[in-house]
């Protein structure tokens, strides 16, 4: 899952906004250092959806040479989990009782700090009748 960011120079830095996640917005030294502020910019605002049980922003179709950021696959994952949920007004604890599972590992399931693997969140969907498609871009 990449997300399109805007690159702005401002007094010797560049300041960097990411393009779908209002709020989203950091500065680093050089591009390099601009992008991880970016990604640790975009996973606590992901932080705030979470908790506040709010939609995440997908992102938009990142267009030739724009620069991007990109989150990892478990963390994307986890943001479709999220949202299926929200969408199908289903509560975690329905879906650790259609899949089986402890109220704590439903948390851990559902916590974007913790990695976990992807069948376990290919098995969260299926119990919520939707499958994950991956594909190399």
């Amino acid at each position: 899952m990449r997300y399109p960011i805007t690159l702005t120079p401002s007094d010797g830095k560049l300041v960097v906004a990411v393009d779908d996640v209002p709020g989203v917005n950091t500065f680093g030294d050089d591009e390099e250092d601009a992008l991880l502020q970016a990604a640790d910019a975009l996973e606590t605002m992901l932080d705030h959806y979470f908790e506040n049980k709010l939609p995440v922003p997908l992102p938009s179709k990142v267009r030739r040479g724009r620069p991007s950021i990109n989150i990892p696959v478990s963390l994307a994952a986890k943001v479709l989990l999220h949202n299926e949920l929200l969408t199908q007004q289903v509560r975690p604890s329905e879906l650790a009782r259609r899949l089986n599972l402890p109220r704590q590992e439903m948390t851990r399931l559902l916590d974007p700090h913790i990695v976990t693997k992807i069948d376990s969140i290919d098995e969260a969907m299926k119990a919520l009748g939707k499958n994950i498609e991956l594909q190399v871009a």
